[in-house]
């Protein structure tokens, strides 16, 4: 990264504000600041503005503002003939909020693939916190046995769901997790799920790029959703979280 112009933030300034998302390098990925901390005040701020927290274990924080933005709209999630037909016949059962800490641990957990997380101890906490402040909140998908065997979390920002990560222990389960949060954020009064950046698990889903300035407008301009509970209608079974296609 050398050669790049970062802004620096102040570790003992929470409230400071970030600097304009037009300052951010585009390559790769929006790269707009380093420093500061990740205190609450700090990351509603970022999350406010467009702005989310990424980095390795031992690196300094970096804060990104990608252009263009990967995001999903509630209603026009693509479900795949496979995935409709494990939604429907395999048994799994959806929550929210039943264990957030579980459930990012989940995320943060070695993939197949190998490498390693970005998911630190100090982001558990961070996030964990957020979740107590009633801002971020997670998804899971628990086998009959009642096991978590998939899920995701993210943080909500007025209308728009921020995605964080998500999880597979079993086939599909991170991508049904992410259908029943559709389905709810639709009844619910959310506008956007922000899935930050592309790749081809998101883009299986519908994901498709939005230029940030049409993100941030849409940010800043959706309703805050009427007052709910962040709980899954136990009244659904797995079948009915399909939403209904748009019509033409």
């Amino acid at each position: 990264m050398s050669g790049v112009n970062l802004t620096l933030l102040d570790p003992n300034a929470s409230d400071e504000p970030f600097p304009p998302v037009e300052m951010a390098w585009d390559e790769p990925n929006g790269l707009l600041a380093v420093g500061g901390d990740l205190s609450s005040q700090r990351l509603l701020n970022a999350y406010n503005s467009g702005v989310f927290p990424w980095f390795n274990e031992n690196e300094p924080y970096y804060w990104w503002s990608p252009n263009p933005r990967a995001v999903i709209y509630p209603h026009e999630i693509r479900i795949s003939r496979s995935l409709r037909k494990s939604i429907r016949n395999k048994g799994y059962r959806l929550s929210f909020d039943e264990d957030f800490s579980a459930t990012m641990k989940c995320c943060a957990a070695p993939r197949d693939y190998g490498g390693g997380t970005w998911i630190t101890d100090e982001m558990l906490d961070a996030y964990s916190q957020l979740h107590k402040m009633g801002h971020a909140h997670s998804v899971e998908i628990r086998s009959a046995n009642d096991e978590l065997i998939g899920g995701l979390y993210g943080v909500a920002v007025r209308g728009v769901f921020c995605g964080e990560s998500m999880f597979s222990f079993a086939t599909d389960t991170s991508k049904m997790a992410f259908v029943g949060l559709a389905a709810h954020l639709q009844q619910w009064g959310y506008q956007l799920i922000d899935c930050q950046i592309e790749n081809p698990h998101l883009l299986s889903l519908g994901a498709h790029p939005m230029p940030r300035d049409e993100y941030l407008k849409t940010l800043k301009q959706s309703p805050i959703p009427k007052f709910h509970q962040w709980k899954a209608d136990t009244s659904l079974d797995l079948s009915h979280w399909i939403p209904e296609k748009p019509r033409s």
